[in-house]
């Protein structure tokens, strides 16, 4: 039976209802805020492993709690977006989540992904804690801690599968898609823009030039590759 914490955050009554008793039932601990304003009070005093954040919010608004938690921790976030709002997916990514789920949803899907999220943030490394090294990057599987020159290397749990899978094949290049199929755990269809914005978040944080990147590069018109 899980142990984690789940924070809700979600105006909706009707539906942080029915997510709490979806995760309850999955054994999760569940605490719920209506309002944006409150959530950063009961971030700090409910320590949750996972957020899961509408971005339309009474308040504070998604993006800026997103923002507000990814300063001070990398607890696990799952954002709540509209229906077709392509930006404010592209923006949550880009802020830090790991996960988006779409409104309206199935509470069984984002049950799933709550699962898939926290198993990866745990231990989901394949390659059973091989250490990576690539000059002074550094990767470790076991601990799943990132390292160089400029010290340790803060990555969210999917920014930190996306490179391991990528660093575990060097040279290798991978399609959007299959980087999706890799190391997302459920399908997104046709939104393969999700991986380019969680390559450009990492080159941010591993590149000492995003702009000209030494290892994590781009096939134009296929995908990318890790190169060593």
């Amino acid at each position: 039976m899980a142990e984690e914490r789940v924070l809700v955050v979600e105006d909706e009554p009707m539906v942080a209802e029915v997510v709490e008793r979806y995760l309850r039932r999955d054994g999760y601990t569940v605490s719920v805020v209506h309002d944006g304003d409150k959530a950063m009070d009961a971030f700090e005093r409910f320590q949750p492993d996972l957020i899961v954040l509408d971005l339309m919010l009474p308040g504070l608004d998604g993006t800026e709690i997103c923002r507000r938690v990814r300063a001070r921790s990398q607890t696990s976030i799952i954002m709540l977006t509209a229906r077709g709002e392509e930006t404010d997916k592209i923006v949550g990514l880009g802020m830090g989540a790991d996960d988006y789920v779409t409104k309206p949803f199935s509470p069984r899907e984002l049950a799933a992904r709550v699962k898939a999220v926290l198993r990866r943030a745990k231990n989901n490394v394949e390659a059973d804690g091989d250490h990576l090294r690539f000059g002074d990057l550094r990767i470790n599987g076991r601990t799943r801690k990132v390292e160089d020159h400029r010290g340790p290397i803060e990555l969210t749990a999917r920014e930190f599968d996306l490179l391991f899978h990528l660093a575990s094949h060097p040279e290798q290049v991978f399609s959007r898609e299959q980087l999706l199929d890799a190391v997302w755990d459920l399908e997104f269809p046709g939104d393969a823009s999700t991986v380019t914005v969680s390559i450009r978040r990492l080159r941010s944080k591993v590149e000492t030039d995003p702009s000209r990147p030494r290892h994590l590069k781009t096939v134009w018109g296929v995908g990318y590759k890790f190169e060593p």
